[in-house]
């Protein structure tokens, strides 16, 4: 088994990486965790791409660093790009079983105005895709 991690730059999701390590032991699974810059164009960007990928790659790692300490290795990736299309590449090109992502932490107005990643995930995707609610957040 393959699972892809979507981890969310610029936040820390210590949960998201115990649920993965609990369900890649249980399973065998290999593991790839992920992050998106979220730049389309560079050049239309405020500040360079370097910016946001270097709290892509921040959040990715931290996100494996905790699946390390659990006993479990991953792989980390940071893609260029929006997040939903990215990690669907991703995700297709490295045959994932399974897409997993940590639930947004937006107000439920911001998420109508600007979108959610993990229910883009799951509307997009070929694959089935858990999303993981903070435990301190109701569901």
């Amino acid at each position: 088994m393959r699972i892809v991690v979507a981890a969310k730059p610029e936040a820390d999701q210590p949960w998201l990486a115990d649920a993965v390590a609990g369900l890649a032991k249980q399973t065998g699974a290999v593991v790839s965790v992920v992050a998106a810059d979220g730049v389309e164009l560079e050049r239309l960007a405020a500040v360079p791409r370097t910016v946001f990928s270097d709290s892509a790659y921040a959040a990715a790692t931290s996100i494996a660093r905790r699946l390390a300490e659990a006993g479990v290795e991953a792989t980390v990736s940071v893609l260029p790009g929006r997040p939903v299309p990215a990690i669907l590449g991703f995700a297709r090109q490295h045959n994932a079983d399974l897409i997993v992502a940590g639930s947004s932490s937006r107000p439920k107005v911001a998420e109508r105005l600007l979108g959610s990643v993990p229910l883009d995930l799951i509307k997009q995707s070929a694959k089935p895709v858990l999303v993981i609610t903070h435990p301190g957040h109701p569901a």
